[in-house]
């Protein structure tokens, strides 16, 4: 019993050493993230600075973050309010309206991510639990990404052209959920693989069929992978340009093509193309804020399983 005292003393004394130092790890390590969001915002936040400068502080030099006479004009010309007037409007009066592009981009992007995801989704859970395709299926998926996109090009332009779907919101559909199913394959073979076996089988011989195991067990648990999938894809889809500005012209063409339409005859406008790419980053980074608790949990739950 005598020893119990100096013991305690014994183990605190290295904890009370400990605490100190993991306490200054800690801001160190805040600090760091501090200064990582940071210069990872410094793109956007030029971006954004850009978007309301007038044209002759674009490219004035030296460059300033901050505007010296801040303006809307840019993202007035996007959108035809209040029939702008001055030298932006005068330089962008033959560019076409934005708002096409932006009903475009919201139709095709969460369409395609939708289906993308769905079969992604059913494959990744036959390769996961019943070994479908072989070993080598999901390798197989890949070769579509292992090829630059323009080596695609041509023959799909062929075929497009012949079935109809040259300049049209299905061509893409169809084209970006082809391109990213294996993203979801892959995606979500991983969360699959990580729940349970032992969870199913118990379900199964409670007598729940494959298809309602799968729906009520399986998928609930992976919900937060899902999501994660989900965004990925919608972001792959929302910033493809090169196939979008191949395969369209007028009808169907979607943001990042209507943004390297802003040139004009003395140069690019630095300003509408600014303002649109604010415009473009929204979605994304709303549909991002709004699922963000089921992506930590996705991302976590290889860790926490």
């Amino acid at each position: 019993m005598s020893g119990g005292p100096q013991s305690s003393q014994l183990v605190s004394a290295p904890a009370a050493e400990l605490a100190p130092a993991h306490a200054r790890r800690g801001r160190v390590a805040g600090l760091l993230a501090v200064v990582a969001a940071f210069i990872s915002l410094i793109p956007v936040l030029w971006v954004l600075s850009i978007s309301i400068k007038p044209p002759d502080e674009w490219l004035a030099y030296p460059p300033t973050l901050w505007p010296r006479r801040p303006t809307v004009t840019n993202y007035q010309v996007l959108f035809q309010v209040g029939n702008p007037v001055g030298t932006i409007a005068a330089m962008t009066r033959s560019a076409e309206p934005v708002m096409p592009a932006v009903v475009n981009s919201l139709i095709i992007a969460p369409i395609a991510t939708a289906i993308s995801v769905a079969i992604g989704t059913a494959a990744a859970y036959a390769v996961s639990r019943y070994r479908t395709g072989g070993p080598m299926m999901p390798f197989l998926t890949l070769t579509t990404r292992m090829f630059p996109p323009v080596a695609f090009a041509v023959p799909l332009l062929v075929y497009y052209r012949s079935l109809g779907l040259i300049d049209s919101r299905l061509g893409l559909v169809l084209m970006y959920s082809a391109f990213t199913v294996a993203f979801s394959l892959w995606m979500m073979r991983g969360f699959f693989d990580g729940v349970p076996r032992h969870i199913e089988e118990a379900a199964m011989l409670d007598g729940a069929s494959p298809w309602r195991v799968f729906f009520t067990m399986s998928l609930p648990l992976v919900k937060g992978g899902l999501a994660a999938t989900a965004l990925f894809v919608f972001i792959l889809n929302w910033t493809e340009f090169l196939f979008a500005l191949i395969f369209t012209s007028r009808q169907a063409v979607t943001l990042p093509v209507q943004v390297s339409r802003y040139v004009g005859a003395i140069g690019r406008f630095y300003g509408p193309q600014a303002a649109l790419g604010i415009v473009a980053s929204i979605p994304p980074v709303v549909a991002g804020y709004l699922i963000q608790r089921h992506l930590v949990r996705g991302f976590t739950f290889g860790l926490v399983k």
